[in-house]
């Protein structure tokens, strides 16, 4: 599913080892993206958190504060894009690099998810190669980013456990 270039692909470059402890979250509300991305990232060395929609992951986020997120971009109830802004208005997760994903790529959804504060987009189905240089880019330490807090969506709770209805 995510192999993408076949054999070579797995073993180009230097391969990137995290520090131990490196803890990636993975909000998607597919299981099997879930299932497949944690096992990339395992066999990686990292451990994984995972959150099937956004406000669960925002609560994730805010406790557990991991070293790196992935956010899919369309979940139920609250979308990506919203989960994103609540995450870089937080103080205790607004410098965690987020990396978007999306199955059907549209050039705005990636210049949006990036004007409003992603570090990087992902189209799935994405190649191992390219998924480990993106997070080796984004946690080495030189590179850690310093952003500034951007405003919530209107209509998106503070509290983050609910959400308002309309």
């Amino acid at each position: 599913m995510f192999g993408g270039g076949g054999d070579g692909d797995r073993r180009v470059g230097t391969r990137y080892r995290p520090a131990d402890g490196t803890r990636v979250l993975i909000i998607d509300d597919s299981s099997t993206i879930i299932a497949v991305l944690g096992k990339m990232l395992r066999q990686g060395g990292f451990e994984t958190l995972s959150a099937p929609d956004a406000e669960a992951g925002i609560e994730t986020a805010l406790r557990e504060k991991p070293d790196l997120i992935f956010l899919d971009i369309v979940l139920p109830g609250m979308n990506g894009f919203a989960a994103l802004r609540v995450l870089r208005r937080e103080e205790p997760t607004k410098h965690i690099p987020i990396i978007m994903m999306s199955g059907n790529l549209q050039a705005t959804e990636q210049y949006y998810a990036q004007r409003i504060g992603a570090d990087d987009f992902l189209k799935k189905p994405f190649p191992r190669a390219e998924l480990f240089a993106k997070i080796h880019r984004l946690t080495s330490e030189d590179q850690k980013l310093h952003r500034p807090s951007v405003g919530v969506p209107e209509g998106v709770s503070s509290a983050y456990a609910t959400r308002s209805e309309s």
